[in-house]
């Protein structure tokens, strides 16, 4: 933890995807203003890190772009809410591309995990109304997964790569 700046702006990334993941439990919503600051937090921490603007910023833009394409499409189809969509894409500017597609593996592997809990407790409830699985605590605890795992290797994260 070499440059204080740069883990504190990851810090601050912990704590907003730990807000993302409670609003979203609460209210099944993401605000704008939460995935909107993510979003703008992003060119400080490539400048904390020293990316170039070719290709290492590029490459986050482009994942990002990519992503907000694929996932504006499931939102369509109505298998993702829009919050959820705008975190996603958010945190595709923080995430190295290879990082990213691993928080995108352990995203699908928790959230189906949240999709089983969530069901069974509707069922057992009783509850006939439309389940709604808060998705946004997926993705923030894959994000953190992920962020703990490359920059924070001494806390006991099997790293693969030291940020």
């Amino acid at each position: 933890m070499d440059d204080p700046f740069k883990y504190g702006l990851l810090a601050a990334l912990a704590i907003a995807l730990l807000i993302a993941a409670f609003t979203d439990l609460r209210s099944r919503q993401i605000g704008n203003w939460l995935n909107g600051a993510i979003a703008l937090g992003a060119p400080l921490f490539w400048w904390a890190s020293g990316l170039s603007l070719w290709p290492e910023v590029a490459a986050q833009v482009g994942v990002a772009l990519a992503a907000f394409v694929v996932l504006a499409g499931l939102f369509a189809l109505r298998a993702m809410g829009g919050g959820d969509v705008k975190l996603l894409t958010a945190l595709a500017l923080w995430i190295e591309p290879a990082s990213f597609l691993k928080l995108i593996v352990i995203m699908a592997l928790l959230g189906g995990v949240l999709t089983i809990v969530f069901a069974g407790w509707h069922v057992i409830r009783g509850r006939k109304d439309r389940l709604a699985i808060p998705y946004g605590v997926a993705i923030a605890s894959a994000g953190l997964w992920v962020l703990l795992a490359q920059y924070w290797p001494a806390a006991g994260f099997a790293a693969g790569n030291s940020g």
